[in-house]
Parts: structure tokens; sequence; C-alpha cells
């Protein structure tokens, strides 16, 4: 089993101990560091600044938001990360959800697996270098030719050479239909939130993608990072009551009414009744009777917690259900040593 930290994005500073943590993880042999941004810190920037000083994790977004950014924007940051690590890049990329692209970039949420599926065809036109760049559309027009146009775009190749065309691009995907893409188009996926309970059907749907004429991997070839905060403890409780106000928020307000892709996938677990309760108190604003609506089995289901033995029985369990890097965010480096040794144990 790999182990990834997961720096996720910032809050309304800085975290204040990232870059000891990134040299430590980088030190005691995570296989890669990932950043996020969801409508303030972006995940480029972390990576490189902080990731400056590594000598071998891989640096990963996880997930840099579509909308943000134009395709060959974002094969422009890419490459440029990948350069810069000496190819350690992993391109890490999510739909993000409709309150997000519409409220914050402006864009469109529509048919996010077709617009999906051209987003990575031209980064890795981009990244290949093989001709100038050319998409029709409808979604990402390149040339770009519709209403405002001067009808002067050339198509173009990317000047600096990337320094590698098969450059990891891996999804952040939810839903069967999402994850089925993931596995015909891109090397991994990213799971933000998974349970071993229910992996037979997450291989299912990832079978269904690999099966597809002109699918990029083999299941062989293709690596799952399922995000699950590992703490080696003597006091799970006070752990789980650590993890339950961040589930509340995914289930209860992260996402529209009607369409919360992360609590779709709490009622795929089976908290169908659960997930209704913290949606209700969530939305009438009473956020403490919604963390106390967690329930102790959910925060097992999608984390690690308890002593070294349960730890590592636990990273099995996993690794058996095919997962192939755990995202963990840790607290101090005392937390990713503890992890590094339940790891390797």
């Amino acid at each position: 089993m790999k182990v990834g930290l997961q720096l996720g994005y910032w809050g309304a500073a800085p975290p204040q101990n990232a870059q000891e943590l990134v040299l430590e993880a980088d030190r005691v042999g995570f296989d890669a560091v990932f950043a996020a941004e969801s409508w303030g810190s972006d995940a480029f920037t972390p990576l490189a600044w902080w990731g400056s000083d590594t000598r071998d994790v891989r640096l990963g977004t996880s997930v840099a938001q579509m909308s943000a950014r134009s395709p060959a924007s974002c094969a422009m940051h890419a490459l440029t990360l990948d350069h810069l690590s000496g190819g350690r890049a992993i391109l890490g990329l999510g739909v993000s959800g409709p309150q997000v692209v519409e409220g914050w970039y402006g864009q469109p949420f529509a048919k996010p697996l077709a617009r999906t599926r051209e987003y990575v065809s031209i980064v890795r036109q981009v990244l290949a270098r093989e001709a100038p760049i050319r998409n029709e559309g409808p979604h990402h027009r390149l040339p770009y030719d519709g209403p405002g146009s001067l009808g002067l775009g050339k198509p173009l190749k990317p000047i600096t050479h990337p320094l590698r065309a098969d450059l990891p691009i891996w999804l952040g995907a939810e839903g069967p239909k999402n994850v089925a893409q993931t596995a015909e188009i891109a090397d991994g996926w990213i799971a933000v939130y998974y349970s071993p309970r229910v992996g037979a059907m997450y291989e299912e749907w990832l079978a269904e993608g690999f099966a597809r004429e002109g699918a990029r991997r083999t299941r062989e070839g293709f690596e799952v990072a399922a995000t699950c905060q590992v703490v080696v403890t003597d006091d799970p409780e006070e752990e789980r009551a650590r993890l339950k106000p961040s589930v509340a928020l995914y289930i209860g307000g992260m996402g529209a009414p009607g369409m919360n892709f992360h609590a779709e996938l709490f009622r795929r677990m089976g908290y169908d009744e659960a997930v209704s309760d913290i949606e209700r108190l969530f939305a009438a604003g009473r956020r403490e009777e919604a963390v106390a609506a967690v329930p102790d089995e959910a925060v097992d289901d999608v984390a690690i917690i308890g002593d070294r033995d349960h730890v590592r029985e636990r990273i099995a369990v996993w690794e058996e259900a095919g997962v192939d890097m755990l995202l963990v965010g840790c607290r101090d480096v005392e937390h990713a040593r503890s992890v590094a040794d339940a790891v390797r144990s």
C-alpha cells in the first residue's frame, strides 16, 4: 500500500506547518503529496512552492477543478510542474459541483461526462505535442470560432516541449458512469469517500470502463487512490469526533439539494436514513445536531482509526478491496511518521 499526504485546500489562511509536513512525507517514504482547491487557494502553487525542496515524492493535484482553467491552460500548469519536479507531477482533475462551477467560475455544469472527455483529450494532445491542437467541441472548441470570435484563431502546439507525454492524469469521480469513464480514459481514480465494504461495486464500475474499446489501461496498470484518514491511537472515539464535522459538511453542505454526489456515496454504503437526517439538519442551520447524527460506523467505513495492530489489519483490508494508495491528511510530523510506520510494517 502506498500513502499520499493530502494537504487539501486552505481555510481562512495558509496552514502553518505544511512545509515541514511535506518534507517529512518525503523523508519517511510517502509516495506522493497532493493539494486541492475549492474557492480559495489553488492546487498548483502549493505543490510548486512546498514541493521545491523534495526529492522523491510525486506531486499531485487532488483535484484541480476543470472549470477553473481551460484545458490548454491546465496542460500548461501540469507540464510546467512536471519539468520543475523532474517528472513527478500527477494531474488530478475533477468537475466539482454545480454550486461551485456556476456560482464561482460562472460556467455551466451540464454534461459533466462529455466535458471531462473533451478536457482530457485536449490535455493529452498538448502533452503529446504531435500536432497543433484542435477540438471540434462543443464544450472546448479549438480554435474557437463561436459567438464573438474574430475568426483569427490558429491551432498551436506548446512552445515548451513537455517532459512526459504520458504524464499521469487521474480523475476524481463518484458516480457509476463517471467512475467507468475514468477507467476508460484516465490513468488513475481519486475516490473522495471510499469504503472497502462496497469495494466490489467500485470494481464493477471500473471493469465496465476497462472493457470499452480503446480503453487507455487495464486494471493492473491503473492506480486507485482513496481518501482515508489514518490515525494510530488508543482513543478512537476522540478521533471519530474530530472527523464527524467534516463528514457532516460533505453530506449536508457540499452540494445542492437533490444533487450532492458525496451524500449519494454514503447512501450507497447503506446510510440512507442518516444522510437524510444530516441533510435536513444542515439545511436548517442545526450544524451541531447534523454532526451528532453522523454514525460512528460511517466514520469507520471511510477512515482507519485505532491502535497499531488494528490500523495494519484495516490497511490490508483496503488493499484487498482494490486500493493502491491511501490519501491521508496529517496534523503534524508525528502523525505522518506513525502512518508511515504502520504502512511499512
